[in-house]
Parts: structure tokens; sequence; C-alpha cells
């Protein structure tokens, strides 16, 4: 009742509600049994609220559990795709997959960011849409069970958006994207070899962003040495 009461701070209007309805229909393919956790997943930080406990109320919790359960369902999905490729395939597969960039792109795809319910300018969160998108899979979660939330990920989503042959064929290229971050967002970033290249030995390359350590590469070869560098470090700096 609670949670209720506060969104009708929110949605203010039965007609709103009606709508929000109506929009979930055609997006989810079934209609949303509890109204009040999708309205929770498109709530914005920039709008929320606090409840009596002091907790927020915004779309944050729900965005843990759908990138949970999300990861969960691709990574099912390309273990029986895929059945003779090794753990560091899948896992990139994965990577591109849930990626911020790809989760923003399919949540503009389906609608989200005309549902999402924000204060804020386009840019001041630079993650909101794919954010918003997780979360709904929280609210999918929550209100009718892993199945459900299966079926539309892979039938509404993978199916329809998101094309695996094209994602298998390209070879992303972690050095140019944090170069490319660095330059944009005024940063020095220096690739340090740390041992000499010699034959058959392994080559450490030490990745910095202005002077402090980020992450570390190393391989038999230096370019690919730089490339474990540059993907570790664009996963933890949140560029994927």
């Amino acid at each position: 009742m609670l949670l209720k009461s506060l969104f009708k701070l929110l949605f203010s209007s039965d007609q709103q509600e009606k709508n929000l309805i109506r929009s979930l229909r055609n997006l989810l393919g079934f209609y949303p049994g509890n109204i009040s956790v999708y309205q929770l997943a498109f709530s914005h930080r920039s709008i929320s609220r606090e409840t009596d406990n002091g907790v927020p109320l915004s779309n944050e919790r729900l965005e843990y559990l759908g990138d949970a359960v999300l990861g969960a369902v691709v990574a099912d999905m390309l273990f029986k795709k895929f059945p003779y490729r090794d753990e560091g395939f899948l896992t990139e597969m994965r990577s591109r997959i849930v990626s911020r960039e790809n989760l923003k792109n399919l949540a503009v795809k389906i609608g989200i960011d005309e549902l999402l319910q924000k204060e804020a300018a386009i840019g001041t969160y630079r993650s909101m849409y794919g954010d918003a998108f997780e979360a709904l899979i929280g609210a999918i979660y929550l209100d009718k069970g892993y199945a459900k939330t299966q079926n539309f990920i892979l039938e509404r989503i993978i199916r329809i958006h998101v094309d695996l042959h094209e994602i298998e064929q390209t070879e992303k290229n972690f050095k140019s994207l944090i170069l490319n971050w660095g330059q944009r967002e005024k940063h020095s970033i220096v690739f340090e070899t740390v041992e000499e290249e010699q034959k058959d030995r392994l080559i450490k390359v030490r990745l910095l962003v202005d002077d402090n350590e980020v992450a570390v590469g190393i391989d038999f070869v230096k370019k690919k040495a730089e490339q474990i560098a540059a993907q570790a470090a664009c996963t933890t700096l949140g560029l994927l």
C-alpha cells in the first residue's frame, strides 16, 4: 500500500497508469500484474523520493536484480547455442551483449527512453537508459517469474534486436576505445611495458590513467597484452 501511494505522486493520474499498462502490453507481449513494480523500474534516481525508512524510491535496486537475471539468461543461451566454444569466447560474447552501450541502444529501440520518468538532461546520466532496461528485467522477474522473463529476453529482445553472428564477427579494439575516451575526457593514457619483448617470454603491460595503474595485461605478444590491459581498464572504468 505504501508503494502504491508513493507512486501516485510520481504517476499522478489514472490515465497515465492506463497509458503505461497499454505501453507495457505492447512492449512485453502480456499485461503486467503488479503495475507498481514497473512504475518503479521507470523511476530514475533524479526523481527519487525516500520511503519512511530512508530507502530511495528509484529503479536502482531493480537494476541490480535485472542485471543478474539478464546475465544468467544470456549465459544459458550462449552455452547452448555455442556448444563447442570455450569459456573465453562465451564470456566475451556475453560481455558484448550486456555492455552499457548495447543495453542503451536496446532500451531506445524498444521505447524505454519514452517511458523513463526523470528530471535530468540527456547526457547527465550516461547509462540511465541501459540501467532502466535492466530494471525492467528485474520488474518482469518479480511480477511474472524466471520463465516469463527468460522468454521475454530471448523472444522479444535477442531474437528480434540482437544479431549474434554480427557480434561474433566483431573484434572490438579496446585499445582504441580507451585512447579515444582519454582524448575525449582529457585523461592521460599510457601503456607501459614492464618486461622487454623476448622470444618465448611473457610480456607484461601496465595501463596508466593519469599516472595511476588501472589494469595489467600479460601475453607473449605485446599488442595482445595491450589489448588485454585495455579491455580490463574499459571494464573497470565502465566503458563497456
